[in-house]
């Protein structure tokens, strides 16, 4: 099957081959042809698996030939990151069609998203905060919207969206299709489901799994020891661009500036960063700038970079499915990626969740010629253990790990 199949008009086929885009993914050959039918859909799929193209490209075929200069579709994100790359799809895909979108997200100018939502725009990709502003102050206005979409839903319910999702909602009166796409469906996003979702159809595409195209590795070591390993693994492998996740956003800036010294180029994305220095992170790391982005979990989802050879986890995530979510930032559109996580002793329940998710034992790596016993620093440089850890950080026994 091929994207011809679809019967798309010729403006938008142009969009799709001008992004070298031939064969549909699963998820896209399952939901494309039941939403430009008008159906609600649940979407369940990995990151990586081309969710983004799979809702853009129907809603662009069906407002081709609608009024403009009116708000037909609205799109919900969970990050002003993941809101600017799906406008750049849009633009990407729809640039002959004459739509018009818009990213509306707090961080920048009110005012200025005010004065490109007065020029006319017929989609909008925004996150909840600032859209609400926006319907309070009568700057926006959804009483022609058609196509509403969820996008990222379980994240949205990690970030406490939830309570703004259903204010979002009760102004939305009139009678849409909604789409709903999420990477794992927990109870909470079920019962959102069920109340905003007109006979949905459902489609499931490994949901719960990591892209099989990303090998998985763990590196027992000290947690003092993690930037020295870091910094050999970068300089004994090679890769491409590399995207490398810390628990805290202190961490990810104390990480990149050892990096910067050590002579890399590397750039961090954290929450302390203004929208634009946010903005410059992901330009530079999208444009190969730099080669190495260190980040929190807010690039856990929202980054769209084909060229991401490795996802290294300086921490443990929390959870299994933060660790879906960081490592489907490679092995993108069939593309093989790997992802590295450093354990230490306090990870062990993740690590057997983990496992226990992949249905197999994830390899343990050491490097050769490197101290796994070094002492940790005299001077208090040692990162805040987590705040579950009670006593001492141990190190890490190979076999218990």
């Amino acid at each position: 099957m091929n994207f011809e199949s679809f019967n798309f008009h010729p403006s938008i086929m142009a969009g799709v081959r001008a992004l070298g885009y031939t064969i549909p993914t699963p998820i896209q050959v399952q939901t494309i042809p039941p939403i430009m039918q008008g159906r609600d859909i649940i979407g369940l799929a990995q990151t990586g698996t081309g969710k983004t193209a799979a809702f853009v490209l129907p809603i662009l075929e069906r407002l081709r030939s609608s009024p403009r200069g009116r708000i037909r579709t609205l799109i919900i994100s969970p990050t002003r990151e993941l809101a600017e790359q799906t406008c750049e799809v849009i633009n990407a895909i729809g640039g002959r069609t004459g739509l018009k979108s818009a990213a509306i997200y707090g961080g920048v100018s009110m005012e200025l998203q005010t004065r490109n939502l007065r020029n006319g725009v017929e989609i909008i990709v925004a996150c909840p905060g600032r859209l609400l502003d926006h319907l309070w102050k009568g700057t926006l206005n959804l009483s022609n919207l058609e196509i509403l979409v969820i996008d990222e839903a379980d994240r949205m319910f990690d970030m406490g969206f939830l309570p703004d999702i259903r204010k979002i909602l009760a102004c939305i009166m009139q009678k849409r299709q909604t789409l709903l796409f999420s990477a794992t469906m927990p109870d909470d996003i079920q019962r959102l489901a069920r109340q905003i979702l007109n006979d949905p159809v459902t489609v499931k595409v490994d949901p719960t799994l990591p892209a099989k195209t990303v090998s998985h590795a763990l590196y027992p070591v000290q947690q003092h020891l993690k930037t020295e390993l870091l910094k050999r693994i970068l300089n004994n492998t090679k890769t491409e661009s590399v995207l490398v996740f810390t628990r805290t956003k202190h961490r990810a800036e104390r990480v990149t500036q050892q990096l910067l010294r050590t002579g890399f180029k590397v750039t961090s994305l954290q929450g302390n960063l203004s929208q634009n220095q946010r903005q410059a992170a992901l330009d530079g790391f999208r444009n190969g700038s730099f080669k190495i982005l260190v980040a929190t979990d807010i690039a856990a989802r929202g980054i769209d970079i084909l060229s991401i050879s490795h996802v290294i986890n300086y921490d443990m995530p929390g959870s299994t499915d933060d660790y879906i979510h960081r490592v489907g930032r490679t092995g993108r559109v069939n593309k093989s990626g790997e992802a590295v996580t450093f354990v230490t002793s306090e990870d062990t329940d993740v690590i057997r969740d983990l496992e226990h998710l992949l249905n197999t034992k994830l390899e343990r790596r050491t490097l050769r010629d490197f101290d796994y016993t070094a002492p940790a620093p005299e001077r208090n440089s040692v990162p805040a253990p987590r705040p579950r850890q009670r006593g001492r950080a141990l190190v890490p026994r190979l076999d218990r790990i």
